[in-house]
């Protein structure tokens, strides 16, 4: 417990400090250290959200292996080159931009039961918070399975 002599003191130092601050100084130390924050902030943000549409460029890629192993040319409604990107255009539609979007679809040999169907999905990653706006980062993945019917 302080007595009365001790708080006289305390508001006495208090004041002194506080004619010795410099605001300018503060300002200063904050314009330093705000800057790496925001890098590192807006280097995270950006790092997940090419995580996320990789995430949506495998997934695409798997599910469209899949349709086509399944739409074989015994099947009731045979599959093509756009009838595969088609169906990853719907798939990605309002999360990916779909024109920065390439998908090749081979056969090996043929469409037939046994062979081996290939789809290949290449995103074009435009970066959020980019220096120059005109780089991107390609995303790719390539699926492959045998053709069931």
């Amino acid at each position: 417990m302080m007595n009365s002599g001790g708080i006289k003191l305390w508001r006495a130092r208090m004041r002194a400090a506080i004619r010795r601050s410099h605001p300018g100084q503060a300002m200063a130390e904050f314009a330093l250290v705000i800057t790496p924050c925001l890098m590192l902030f807006f280097g995270v943000i950006n790092f997940a959200l090419a995580l996320y549409c990789y995430d949506f460029v495998c997934y695409s890629a798997q599910q469209a292996v899949r349709y086509a192993t399944v739409h074989g040319s015994t099947a009731v409604t045979a599959v093509t080159s756009s009838s595969v990107q088609s169906y990853v255009h719907g798939l990605v539609v309002g999360v990916l931009n779909t024109g920065a979007m390439t998908v090749t679809t081979t056969w090996s040999p043929n469409n037939k039961p046994g062979s081996v169907v290939t789809v290949a999905v290449t995103y074009n990653y435009p970066p959020l918070t980019s220096l120059v706006s005109s780089v991107t980062i390609p995303l790719t993945r390539t699926a492959a399975m045998v053709i069931t019917q």
